[in-house]
């Protein structure tokens, strides 16, 4: 059998909801044939489409489209140097628009193509934000009667980025009323999850664990940032809670020695932050030998394609634990026909071939990427005392 072969690569930077937003489109010498990937990382987004189409492109045009593994390991082993969120990103929207083309040409959509439905919907969540305890409980209600089970939960003004979110010890405090109070409101059965991400220092974080048990969190989201890893044994020796790490992880080595020495319970990574769908579904594999399950990033700053990779690993798992949505804006969803959105709590994958998200690059031109200069909400983030913060 004769393969298509690619005949060019374009990268475009778009922002149709305010968020940079990287997408690669890689066409084939087939009339009409070509895939579609996401290379969304969006602090750097003008870096990852220069790498992209500097130095990716080239090594790919002219190249069948099946041998995806080959071709995935040629582009990452080529500069010597290897991994980080910029080369991952680029090799990602690469990936993924790889298996869109090997699902576009077998008429079948990539979950298909992983091995089939293992279930019929995924069970999702969304993010809740909001300033007080009242206001984040009426919004978990109301999301409840709209047949919502699973929210993550977080005390912040989203309105203004230079104001100080919660740290230390307001942070537990503040964390800790707001689970018994949702708890005697809304009862046992809704799943929260907790978010701590570089707001505890590791010993915080164990009194934290501890303090929190009874409110019965779904899981504990990456409790220690990335330079204190080392405290994860101790962590895992004194809590009973579910522990979800990785969504900073940018090579899927890192998760070797958390996964097998049984330390978390969820791998937490941005696929496109380790390079696509063809090492997720390796790490994805591993994780279901040591009984660790899949919670995939699942961001506003990951494109509709990205959304639909992770939807894709998740129906078609063993070892599913639960999927992270967020919904798009219509501007996002006119640029990206087919996106997913959530409905009464659940995802369900399309049936289309490929990712069965489209690209309109017309309306996507429309909305300009965000300038390299203007600073994220991250950059922000300091103490009280003006002590830059962990995100």
């Amino acid at each position: 059998m004769t393969l298509p072969v690619v005949t060019a690569v374009r990268t475009l930077v778009t922002a149709p909801d305010g968020v940079n937003l990287v997408v690669v489109r890689v066409e084939t010498d087939v009339d009409g044939l070509y895939g579609l990937g996401c290379g969304t990382f969006t602090f750097r987004a003008h870096a990852v489409a220069q790498v992209v189409d500097t130095y990716l492109a080239p090594r790919l045009v002219g190249r069948p489209i099946g041998d995806i593994t080959d071709i995935f390991y040629s582009l990452y082993l080529a500069p010597y140097w290897r991994t980080g969120p910029i080369e991952n990103n680029a090799l990602s929207a690469i990936d993924l628009a790889l298996w869109d083309l090997k699902g576009k040409l077998a008429g079948m959509p990539v979950w298909s193509l992983l091995g089939g439905k293992v279930r019929q919907y995924l069970d999702a969540y969304r993010t809740v934000l909001a300033p007080t305890e009242g206001e984040l409980v009426d919004i978990v209600r109301q999301r409840i009667d709209e047949g919502e089970s699973s929210f993550r939960v977080l005390l912040e003004d989203p309105g203004d980025p230079t104001a100080v979110p919660y740290y230390g010890e307001p942070y537990m405090n503040a964390m800790e009323s707001l689970l018994r109070l949702l708890r005697r409101q809304l009862g046992d059965e809704p799943r929260l999850i907790v978010d701590v991400h570089g707001r505890l220092s590791p010993s915080e974080c164990i009194r934290f664990a501890g303090a929190i048990e009874e409110s019965k969190p779904y899981y504990l989201e990456d409790p220690l940032v990335l330079e204190d890893l080392g405290w994860l044994p101790r962590l895992r020796a004194q809590t009973r809670l579910p522990i979800a790490m990785g969504e900073l992880f940018t090579d899927v080595n890192e998760y070797a020695a958390p996964i097998s020495r049984r330390e978390i319970d969820f791998i937490r990574c941005h696929i496109t932050s380790i390079g696509g769908l063809t090492p997720a579904i390796r790490l994805m594999h591993f994780a279901e030998v040591f009984g660790v399950k899949t919670a995939w990033h699942g961001p506003a700053d990951l494109s509709p394609i990205g959304h639909a990779a992770n939807a894709a690993l998740g129906i078609s798992a063993l070892n599913f634990g639960i999927h992270e949505h967020s919904q798009p804006g219509a501007a996002t969803q006119e640029v990206f026909p087919g996106s997913l959105v959530m409905s009464g709590g659940r995802v369900v994958p399309s049936d289309a071939p490929g990712w069965g998200i489209d690209f309109d690059e017309k309306r996507a031109a429309r909305h300009e990427a965000v300038s390299g200069d203007v600073r994220s909400f991250l950059e922000f983030r300091r103490r009280a005392d003006g002590t830059i913060q962990h995100p």
